[in-house]
């Protein structure tokens, strides 16, 4: 596989491994719709090239970003704790969020992780048209917009 995009995971167990997330280039294929390779290995049971397809080249890309992501974010090392990205530019890491929109009742929830579990949110602070819930050790757990057509960014409304 060509590869246009990687990342180098660290997992964090003893001793460390890494984890290595690759995406290839787009092609076509004979049925005229386009495939994007990709490869995550380190992760149990995804130690093969995979692709995903499109309609064209963009979405493709687009959609094996959106697997890998998922694939990562959803994995049971990732679940535990155990990725980290050493590597991250000015201490800065990019997080994976799961959003949510009920269009009828103009809400939106942004969850900073896969699943809450009720009563898993201690404490809330509301401000304004968003309310924030924070867990037992003071860690953000994820955000309501009582406004969602006005406050979520329109990357955001799926």
């Amino acid at each position: 596989m060509y590869e246009i995009a990687h990342r180098v995971l660290t997992l964090r167990t003893d001793p460390p491994r890494e984890v290595v997330v690759t995406v290839g280039v787009p092609y076509e294929e004979p049925t005229g719709e386009w495939s994007c390779p990709y490869r995550i290995d380190g992760l149990d049971g995804w130690e093969h090239e995979r692709k995903v397809s499109g309609l064209d080249s963009l979405e493709a890309v687009e959609l094996a970003m959106v697997t890998v992501r998922a694939a990562v974010a959803g994995s049971h090392e990732a679940r535990e704790g155990l990725l980290a990205w050493e590597e991250e530019p000015g201490g800065r890491r990019a997080r994976t969020v799961y959003v949510s929109v009920d269009r009828a009742r103009n809400l939106a929830y942004i969850a900073m992780k896969h699943e809450i579990v009720p009563g898993e949110a201690m404490r809330q602070f509301v401000a304004e048209d968003i309310v924030l819930d924070y867990g037992d050790a003071g860690q953000l757990l994820g955000l309501e917009l009582t406004d969602a057509a006005r406050l979520l960014p329109s990357e955001l409304r799926l």
